[in-house]
């Protein structure tokens, strides 16, 4: 691919609208785009500028159009840019990028403008990734963990690691040159605080992962139950539409459904589960194991259960669950409607005692107190509280990576314990810096990663 062509694509959705615009970069995008504009000479205005006048196909106007001029390394990408407000006109957009392949362009791939401001130097790898996480933020909380990184968030940090390492780094690389004569220039000492303080750094960015990655992809939370315990019905009503199928019948809920609703900016995933129970309906039983390997995957699990069962059976259902220790377990007494209210308050408070666990009494068909279990499940979630940590990543390839480097600097540890030569520390530290420097792109990044990175984004940005 090459950095210096000029392509073109529309940059805005492709759906009807009032205004589109079409980008251009590239070293000939200002004179390219010359050649069909009709108002001022581009080549020789400011850049950052704003200017009236007609897109011709020779003389035949296609639009009345407002170009923006970004010159060279001012731009977004790094090169000459060009921006093309026109109409949003799906005709008028066509006409106006074939206008621009005639005269030299050539059409954008995935992602290519952000991979070009990479390349030049405008954005590092991370940054460059959270343009596709900010495009693509829905809620309040995934918009400020994209805007954090795009704002080089994890850059810094990550930044101040690697010259630490580095300045270590050379000074051990200078000791082989003089290894003959048996000096020391590297203080053991202090590398081995840098250590305790890299790794100590680097396990919180780690640990961060798993609330960057809940709000980035939505909290996971299972609703699971008996047959007919009202797993469909509650997810409807927190839905507040007909998105499952609610019948009197047992083992209506035969697969998996999903579903997200937003809640003061965060976002949670429902899956509605068939229902937990013994079965000889081998499509019914194919669902029942589809649940449990849900319930794995979630985050909270809704266990409902009907309220007019006898406590015994209750508590029952809520041991035979199977979890983990990381999960947090709601029971959601349901059916309230159909039995006496104080005597569920009752068993709810019973179960909170009793199993020292969270517990709602609620009437999914009736919709009563469904705002509460909203704000118990935002409460169970705690995004808001953890939220408030500095960096948080949200990306799995830098959580990969930086598990890669807290086992690097494991084997440095180990190294200095076994009191190994400097040479071979050395390797190890190398090893340290090239997983880092794969977040931010500062170390040679393989092709089909950049590849698979930008071929996420959508064409023209």
């Amino acid at each position: 691919m090459k950095k210096t062509d000029t392509i073109v694509a529309l940059a805005t959705g492709n759906n009807i609208g009032a205004i589109s615009v079409i980008r251009l970069s590239g070293e000939n995008a200002i004179n390219i785009c010359n050649k069909i504009f009709k108002g001022v000479d581009l080549e020789n205005t400011a850049t950052h500028t704003v200017h009236f006048g007609k897109i011709m196909d020779e003389n035949v106007i296609i639009d009345e159009v407002l170009v923006s001029v970004f010159k060279n390394e001012k731009s977004y990408t790094g090169q000459n840019t060009v921006e093309i407000s026109c109409h949003g006109s799906k005709y008028i957009c066509a006409q106006i990028i074939a206008l621009c392949l005639t005269n030299g362009c050539r059409l954008a791939e995935a992602g290519e403008f952000t991979q070009r401001a990479f390349l030049n130097g405008k954005l590092d790898l991370s940054q460059a990734e959270a343009v596709a996480d900010l495009i693509a933020s829905e809620n309040k909380s995934q918009h400020a963990i994209a805007m954090q990184q795009m704002r080089g968030g994890i850059s810094t940090e990550l930044q101040n690691m690697r010259t630490e390492l580095i300045t270590f780094a050379s000074l051990l690389e200078l000791e082989l040159d003089f290894s003959e004569e048996d000096v020391e220039f590297a203080d053991r000492n202090a590398f081995q605080n840098l250590l305790k303080n890299l790794e100590k750094s680097l396990t919180k960015l780690s640990k961060s992962f798993a609330l960057g990655n809940a709000i980035k992809n939505g909290i996971p939370v299972a609703i699971v139950g008996k047959p007919n315990a009202g797993k469909s019905t509650l997810l409807n009503a927190l839905l507040n539409e007909e998105r499952a199928i609610v019948s009197e019948i047992a083992g209506t809920t035969r697969d998996v459904i999903e579903d997200v609703i937003n809640l003061e900016g965060i976002a949670f995933r429902f899956i509605d589960t068939a229902g937990i129970r013994k079965s000889e309906d081998t499509i019914e039983k194919i669902g029942i194991e589809k649940t449990f390997e849900k319930i794995k995957l979630a985050q909270i699990i809704l266990l409902i259960v009907d309220v007019t069962e006898p406590m015994a059976e209750i508590i029952l259902q809520y041991k035979n669950l199977v979890k983990t220790d990381s999960q947090e377990v709601i029971i959601i007494l349901n059916k309230i409607d159909a039995n006496n209210i104080c005597d569920a308050y009752d068993i709810e408070e019973a179960l909170m005692t009793t199993l020292q666990c969270k517990a709602l009494a609620i009437s999914a068909k009736q919709q009563l107190h469904i705002d509460k279990l909203e704000k118990l499940l935002l409460q169970t979630a705690n995004i808001q509280n953890n939220a408030t940590q500095d960096v948080i990543i949200s990306n799995a390839r830098h959580a990969e990576a930086i598990e890669q480097t807290l086992q690097a600097i494991a084997t440095i540890k180990k190294g200095f314990a076994d009191k190994i030569s400097g040479e071979f520390i050395a390797i190890d530290v190398k090893r340290a810096l090239h997983f880092l420097g794969t977040i931010t792109g500062q170390v040679e990044v393989d092709r089909d990663i950049l590849g698979t990175i930008f071929g996420k984004f959508c064409i023209g940005k």
